[in-house]
């Protein structure tokens, strides 16, 4: 096993890749039941999707794990899924059988912008200032996301500014702004519990605090009513979502997913501009996460970058991973989900030590093991996660440091690509932002030339995906 993974030469342990793994799996155990509720929305059977979740998580991850060496793992992505609901079948209209095609097309452009080296050469063309960028900015939104699910937020609106739908629906405009929350929800008190241990944990350097600082909220959780131990004796009806999953799978290859999608010719624009819309997002949702814990934790040295960047085929682990993630969004939508993505949570494992692929290993099997022993992975409460994510999120921000935020040529294109990210809420567009102001500074100092081909032509790509979507 450790010439295997190489897990001495990576300077950790077959332990520390065991609590690495725990950690990574209880950090997005939550998308197991989050992805069902949102897509199950479209018509598609719960059960079905529950199932799908598991399927391309584990098959993503043992990919990861087994042909990369890297201790990330993958899921079906949040903001992927509630695009592929919110925008894609109820904005759009299309069939949730037409929008698991256009994902599994999206997997295919993947692939073959993978193996082309079209993403390598992506990510060549950022410079490292705006790589430290994202690398800080994903800290702070992994960091934002754990006080999300801390339930610390509450927003607010002026209630002079709500908009009244035709429905008679009251909607919140721009104008709300969020706010922290009364503290008097028991939810909300254990999760500081949970982040006040955690930190003290971490601070003494105990051995896997942020593991231990989880198991410990969760059972302080018990008492306070938050955790409830009668879910661990209903069962998760596997033979019922086993028989759904037969209306999933294989959907977006049928006549009502690919063979419909391009029969009518007056919509091909608009599939087209939606197939590339998941795409865009999904390879640099990825290439950020790389980019921000791979190259902070030292997962992706620099020589592992060289020879990505001059070799041929998947000589670096930078390679494989990259080409484990492409696949697994097409696997993903053959099962009946929505683009799987490598899990900006896997920064919870990275942050306790795990460096190989044994890290996926461990938490694909906790996975795989979740289809039948769901209720008991569902004890674990976003309360008891919360706290890892904004403490992994407090570690990733040491990034910064090596931004010259006293020069506005480079502090500007960082704080679109790190902190707007967080603000957005949304990794891709914290990229393409930054992005964006790099190319109007170097255009403003007569500097355009000194930048990369492809990063000008990304950004044109971003733009247009706006435009596009603002008209849409």
């Amino acid at each position: 096993m450790d010439r295997y993974f190489k897990i001495s030469e990576n300077g950790s342990t077959v332990s520390t890749e065991i609590l690495a793994g725990l950690t990574t799996f209880f950090a997005l155990s939550y998308i197991i039941f989050v992805n069902p509720a949102i897509l199950s929305q479209t018509g598609m059977p719960w059960g079905a999707v529950f199932l799908a979740t598991i399927i391309a998580a584990v098959v993503g991850t043992l990919v990861m794990g087994l042909f990369a060496n890297v201790p990330y793992a993958q899921a079906p992505g949040m903001g992927l899924n509630a695009f592929f609901t919110y925008t894609v079948c109820f904005g759009l209209g299309f069939s949730w059988q037409q929008a698991l095609a256009m994902v599994f097309l999206c997997g295919l452009i993947n692939i073959i912008i993978t193996v082309t080296k079209i993403r390598k050469a992506i990510i060549k063309s950022i410079p490292v200032s705006l790589q430290n960028a994202i690398g800080g900015g994903i800290g702070i939104f992994i960091a934002y996301i754990g006080v999300k699910n801390a339930g610390l937020l509450n927003f607010t609106s002026d209630p002079g500014h709500n908009v009244v739908l035709d429905s008679g629906t009251v909607i919140a405009d721009s104008s709300a702004v969020p706010a922290l929350v009364t503290l008097n929800n028991p939810a909300v008190l254990l999760a500081i519990i949970g982040l006040v241990l955690t930190v003290i944990l971490l601070v003494f350097k105990v051995r896997g605090a942020i593991l231990l600082g989880i198991i410990a909220t969760t059972i302080i959780g018990i008492p306070m009513g938050v955790v409830d131990l009668s879910q661990a004796g209903t069962t998760a009806g596997l033979g019922s979502a086993l028989s759904d999953l037969g209306v999933t799978f294989g959907a977006a290859l049928g006549p009502e997913g690919l063979g419909s999608l391009f029969s009518d010719p007056a919509k091909l624009p608009l599939v087209l501009v939606t197939i590339f819309s998941f795409s865009l997002a999904d390879t640099f949702d990825t290439i950020g996460t790389f980019i921000g814990t791979g190259r902070q934790s030292g997962i992706f040295t620099e020589e592992d970058i060289r020879l990505m960047q001059t070799s041929s085929g998947f000589k670096s682990k930078m390679d494989k991973a990259l080409f484990a993630d492409a696949i697994a969004t097409s696997i993903g939508a053959l099962f009946g989900t929505s683009n799987t993505t490598t899990y900006i949570e896997s920064a919870a494992g990275i942050g306790v030590g795990g460096r190989t692929g044994f890290t996926s290993v461990v938490t694909a099997v906790l996975l795989l093991a979740c289809a039948f022993l769901a209720p008991i992975a569902g004890l674990v409460p976003a309360a008891a996660t919360a706290p890892a994510l904004i403490v992994v999120g407090i570690m990733m921000m040491s990034a910064f440091k090596e931004i010259k935020w006293d020069e506005l040529n480079e502090a500007i294109p960082a704080f679109f690509a790190g902190v707007f990210m967080a603000l957005c809420y949304n990794i891709s567009y914290g990229i393409a932002t930054g992005f964006i102001f790099y190319c109007i500074v170097k255009a403003c100092k007569g500097q355009l030339k000194d930048v990369h081909p492809i990063l000008i032509v990304s950004t044109i790509l971003f733009i247009i995906n706006f435009i596009v979507l603002a008209l849409i």
